[in-house]
């Protein structure tokens, strides 16, 4: 398990924080990850409490090696990402292990953890907050305890929390005993954690329960005594206040020489066994007047013999460990979430931060469907399409979520794509969102090159851009392929049927396909190496030719390289359609020159694919949409092109979605209880006007680079919030109306929500 691990009583210490350090070790050694955020001193009897208006600053700490020396270890670097992760797993420090200090509360503590300090990470499993100095036990100790605290504040973001307490008679912290009290807590937590004892359990130990308080004996065999689940007893202070009046001058006379953190443990030690004897006593007449904390331990076990067998009180009086549980119930939620190791964690990040504070949603990563309770259980996959159980999507539509339709080929297959804005704008002549904003398209089917002439009876525009006096350039896509395989450019019909001649050519016989499984080859072309013919002819018979933009938008500050800009697109449910404000701009290798010009047709000139890139030629492919240079300063290109020409994509977009929803049903069957993304890529030409060049389902989010990976979490922070959160009752979605992050262009009710 991934465990997050915080404390109220502080770093390491002999005085008044003895336990942690062991603790942690005896998790690591059973094989855990741990992350360990601590507040910086003491902050017992704090409860849940944050400190307002406080702007909090983590350390990094390096705890000692040893685990039982009680030695504090060095806090002098402010944290900057990558530390908090205890490494060792074999018990003891280790070196160069880090932990994280924060000046702030308990529950201060497990938000920065859970939400902050550590997204690089896996969710967290569960957090424990101790092994507190002392016991925490019947309803006066709870209610205040910043221990239970810490734990609380997790269980309200719905991550299962355990609070751990260690009871102890003396102040003779015998290594042997330590550290077998730590070996049966951990032994403790992994069944309680990792089993069926929370809010979807069965029995009457699993009822409700989103936050257990654990109190283990710190005695000589208590891995051989029984462990009780008890209720916690409701007791009271019967003696008056909790506070004694002291004189300013005698304030801290007992402690002379220690430091204030020292002081508040030794009291704290005091008050937990019984020994508090109230502060200083005597006539306090023109002295300045305070007051100090001095709780009567006497009420409580008076409590405690009241009440009789039973209560927590006194099962840890018997040398019992106890468990307590909160009876609030946290519904599930099943998530299988899969992708490649740049989006992986982004995904994990957005899920954690997935629902506010108010709701009592936990979520939970399964691998199969075979790991939910029950078929109806609710249930999130964001995985592949290929992935996605379809079948249990469409049988439980009120309780699963996946992250595809199922039929989207409309807007994904680029002959789909021509055919859906052809039958947009044929029937809506007036249209102006897409009209003007789709290079000239058309569509062709062709199995070999000697039947091209017929394949193209009826593209009329390309026959006639064959005869005119000018050469027109023209660019053929397969309707299926992907990472600009196959795409060429082409200028005539002979020039065209070399193309497919030359890919019949390059297609391996039958006996090379049976020799290497039928795989395709790598094969250069112009110094770049793409996937041979045998996938193209074989597989593919859909093409269209898209009129090449021969005036694209150019930088000299960028080295004058031709870029198209992908735009990302969430559509959710039966059908809301956003664009995310931010947008790449992915550049061609090398510097831009009109098709033909000096005989060259070089395609890392005229194809801006990222993966068609390798090596130097890669640099400084991707940038900021809203980063380019605001004109051009060989063109009259207005200074607000950027802005102008986001307009235009908002405004296709969510025309060109319409039109796939109301024009080709059959190609684009969307569910309310299903949601995608979309890569969109547009060209932008010298006068600012952007023009759609294709439809990406679920994008290769890789290309933007560790340099704008924060680009991509934030989509996915959106996505998530939007259709993961609306459709599970974290927010309701339908009444989002976008934001200046993501812009709402499409709101259809087709009638299936």
């Amino acid at each position: 398990m991934h465990i997050l691990v915080t404390n109220d009583d502080g770093p390491p210490s002999n005085q008044s924080s003895p336990y942690v350090h062991p603790f942690i070790s005896a998790l690591q050694s059973a094989g855990h990850i741990i992350s360990v955020v601590l507040p910086h001193q003491q902050r017992s009897w704090i409860g849940k409490a944050h400190f307002v208006h406080q702007t909090v600053q983590p350390v990094s700490y390096t705890p000692s090696k040893d685990p039982h020396s009680g030695g504090e270890g060095s806090s002098t670097q402010p944290y900057r990402g990558g530390g908090g992760v205890a490494t060792t797993t074999t018990g003891g420090g280790s070196e160069g292990e880090k932990w994280v200090l924060v000046d702030g509360t308990p529950a201060t503590c497990t938000q920065l953890g859970l939400f902050h300090l550590f997204k690089d990470r896996t969710p967290f499993d569960l957090v424990v907050s101790g092994p507190n100095y002392g016991k925490n036990t019947t309803s006066l100790f709870s209610l205040s305890s910043g221990t239970i605290g810490g734990a609380l504040e997790a269980a309200t973001f719905g991550v299962k929390a355990i609070a751990l307490s260690f009871a102890h008679w003396t102040r003779n912290h015998d290594p042997e005993i330590v550290e077998e009290a730590c070996k049966h807590s951990v032994a403790l937590i992994e069944k309680i954690g990792g089993g069926n004892y929370w809010g979807a359990g069965e029995g009457e130990a699993g009822k409700g329960a989103d936050l257990w308080n654990a109190n283990v004996p710190l005695q000589k065999g208590v891995s051989g005594k029984k462990v009780m689940v008890c209720p916690i007893l409701e007791s009271r202070w019967r003696s008056g206040s909790c506070f004694e009046e002291v004189g300013g001058a005698v304030v801290g006379e007992e402690g002379k020489g220690e430091s204030e953190a020292e002081q508040a443990a030794e009291r704290e030690y005091m008050i937990r066994e019984g020994d508090e004897d109230g502060g200083a006593k005597g006539d306090l007449e023109g002295k300045t007047v305070a007051f100090t904390w001095a709780p009567k331990y006497d009420d409580v076990a008076r409590n405690i013999k009241d009440a009789g067998e039973g209560s927590d009180g006194w099962a840890i009086t018997q040398g019992f460990t106890r468990f307590r549980r909160r009876d609030t119930p946290i519904p599930h939620i099943y998530a299988i979430v899969d992708a490649d190791d740049f989006l992986l964690p982004l995904l994990h990040s957005a899920l954690r931060n997935i629902f506010p504070p108010a709701n009592t949603l936990a979520l939970k990563l399964i691998e199969s469907l075979n790991q939910l309770p029950t078929p109806s259980s609710p249930l999130l996959q964001l995985t592949s399409y290929e992935l996605v159980d379809f079948s249990h999507l469409l049988a439980h539509p009120n309780t699963s979520l996946a992250n595809a339709y199922v039929i989207r080929k409309a807007l994904i297959r680029k002959h789909y794509l021509s055919q859906t804005v052809s039958t947009w704008l044929t029937k809506h002549p007036s249209d102006r969102s897409l009209r003007g904003h789709v290079p000239e398209t058309e569509s062709f089917e062709l199995d070999f090159a000697e039947f091209l002439d017929e394949a193209l009876v009826e593209c009329w525009g390309l026959k006639e851009s064959f005869v005119s006096k000018e050469r027109e350039w023209w660019v053929l896509k397969p309707g299926m392929s992907e990472q600009g395989q196959g795409v060429r450019l082409f200028s005539s019909e002979e020039e065209l049927r070399r193309i497919f001649e030359q890919w019949e050519d390059e297609q391996p016989s039958e006996d090379e396909e049976e020799d290497d499984g039928g795989t395709d080859t790598p094969v250069v072309i112009n110094g770049a190496e793409r996937m041979g013919a045998g996938t193209m002819t074989s597989q593919l018979r859909h093409f269209v030719v898209q009129r090449y933009i021969d005036r694209p938008l150019l930088f000299e500050e960028l080295g004058r390289r031709k870029f198209h800009i992908r735009s990302y697109v969430l559509a959710s449910g039966a059908l809301k359609v956003y664009v995310y404000r931010e947008m790449l701009a992915l550049f061609a290798s090398l510097p831009y020159k009109e098709p033909g010009e000096d005989g060259d047709m070089d395609e890392r000139v005229h194809l801006t694919n990222t993966c068609l890139q390798a090596g130097t030629l890669a640099e400084g492919s991707v940038h900021r949409y809203w980063d380019l240079p605001p004109s051009n300063s060989t063109l009259t290109i207005p200074q607000d092109w950027h802005t102008q020409a986001f307009k235009q994509i908002q405004a296709a977009t969510g025309t060109l979605f319409e039109a796939a929803a109301r024009e080709q049903m059959i190609h684009f069957q969307t569910l309310p209880n299903a949601f995608e993304v979309f890569g969109v890529d547009w060209m932008v030409d010298e006068d600012g006007n952007a023009s759609l060049l294709e439809v990406n389902a679920f994008p290769d989010f890789k290309q933007s680079g560790e340099g704008l990976k924060d680009l991509v979490a934030g989509f996915w922070q959106q996505v998530v919030r939007i259709a993961v959160g609306g459709f599970f009752g974290s927010q309701d979605a339908s009444s989002f109306r976008g934001s200046d992050e993501m812009i709402k262009v499409l709101d259809l009710d087709l009638g299936r929500n």
